[in-house]
């Protein structure tokens, strides 16, 4: 097998690995996607607990159905102007992973979208901005009715410097 065709049954499989279901929201007026299978509730908003002593973008935390969750604003993390909660103002409950294993976080997000199949021809590799500018938390863009939804990859936006804030403040 030529190099140019590994290299290109390389990239097919990656893209087929990145289809699936994903479950779209708004930040900042930005269509994002996060993997169905690592969504385990959408809920309201609803008082939040703060902690001291924790970043700015962790909010606290949350009181849900007996267990405490922590949260963090998804437009604070990724270094946007904070925005007033609204009635659309979500929390999405997810699974986050690291080297110590899963923990539940709640993400606050401006509003949910939709729940969208996407197929791996419609995914494309998140573009180089150079050593710079870090894109490692996006799994693809997905090219969908004309526009773009930023696919992310939800372990690696909180990354383990976050989940770890996350397990002392919970």
């Amino acid at each position: 097998m030529t190099e140019v065709t590994k290299t290109m049954d390389q990239a097919v499989k990656a893209m087929g690995e990145k289809e699936g279901k994903f479950l779209t929201f708004s930040l900042a007026g930005e269509e994002y996607g996060i993997s169905i299978l690592k969504i385990k509730e959408i809920i309201g908003m609803m008082p939040i607990t703060p902690v001291p002593r924790t970043p700015l973008y962790v909010k606290g935390v949350i009181n849900l159905r007996g267990k405490v969750i922590p949260v963090v604003d998804l437009r604070l993390k990724f270094g946007m102007e904070e925005m007033g909660y609204t009635e659309r103002t979500c929390i999405i409950v997810v699974e986050a992973g690291g080297q110590l294993g899963s923990v539940l976080i709640g993400i606050v997000v401006d509003s949910v979208s939709e729940v969208l199949s996407i197929r791996g021809s419609e995914i494309e590799e998140a573009p180089g901005f150079g050593a710079r500018l870090d894109t490692d938390y996006i799994l693809g863009m997905a090219k969908i009715n004309g526009g773009v939804k930023i696919l992310l990859d939800i372990d690696k936006v909180l990354g383990s410097e976050t989940l770890d804030v996350v397990r002392e403040a919970a």
